[in-house]
Formats: structure tokens, sequence, C-alpha cells
């Protein structure tokens, strides 16, 4: 495949913001680069649990994408999944913007090691994940919203 990696950025944020589940965490921006990327999601009542706080599948979520996606950002030919990922929650948040950072920390042929580390808006860890994520046979041009990443 021949494409940037800077093309192949922009298209992988394309495809963060068009998938159905971003309806859900509206708001939220994305910035992949060489091995890294960081994800933003304003702080909204509807992620809290029952003690008014952030539930640990909104935590899980922005861990798991930053790390994703710094990931990918190093597969220019085919679709990624998780095969793993371990969350460490430290402390609660119920106001701001959240910002999740990944980067990328092994890479075997096809196996990589990444992690991510989830900050409030005053620069605070609040949580931080490592994940194990595998090369699929699938290619990026195969998935609509891959392709239309150059249309924003």
């Amino acid at each position: 495949m021949s494409t940037k990696p800077e093309t192949h950025h922009r298209k992988l944020e394309r495809l963060y913001l068009s998938a159905n589940v971003q309806q859900l965490f509206s708001g939220s921006s994305i910035e992949v680069s060489h091995g890294k990327a960081e994800i933003k999601l304003p702080v909204n009542s509807k992620y809290f649990h029952g003690a008014q706080a952030i539930h640990g599948a909104t935590y899980f979520k922005l861990l798991d994408d930053a790390a994703y996606f710094a990931v990918a950002s190093l597969v220019p030919d085919v679709f990624i999944v998780t095969s793993s990922f371990q969350i460490n929650l430290l402390r609660p948040v119920n106001a701001g913007t959240l910002r999740a950072v990944g980067t990328v920390r092994s890479i075997s042929k096809n196996l990589f090691v990444a992690e991510a580390t989830l900050y409030n808006e005053r620069g605070k860890e609040v949580a931080f994940g490592t994940g194990q994520f595998m090369r699929t046979n699938q290619p990026w041009e195969s998935l609509e919203h891959y392709e239309l990443g150059l249309n924003k």
C-alpha cells in the first residue's frame, strides 16, 4: 500500500469519528500521529454511574481507543483488533474534559503492545491501561468510513 502516513492518520481519525458508538460519546475529538493518538472528551453527566462520577466503561473506551489508534497509526494495510486490555482506575472525575494519550510500547510481526493514560482537565492522571492488539486480514480500504477519510 502506498498511502502516506499522514493520509492514513487522517483516515483513521475519520473512521473513529464515524463509528456508530461515537453517537454515545458526542463531542469527542481525536488526533493520530506516528505511534501516538490523543482523544479528548468533554465530561457529561450521561457518562456517570450512581455516585455521579464517570463510569469505568467510559474510562475503558477512551484508554482502549487511544492505545488502539496509536497502534493503528503504524499499520497502514490491515485493520487491527484489541486482544486484551488491562485498566487501572485512579480517581473519580465528574467535570471538565478528559484527555487520553496512547503510545506504542512494543511491535512484533502480528502483536503490538500499547499503553494509554487518561488525564483530567488539570493534567492529573485519573486512569491508565495497557493493551495487546493484533493484525487481521481485513484491509483498511474495505471499511467505508476509512475511505471517506479525506472528505472531511
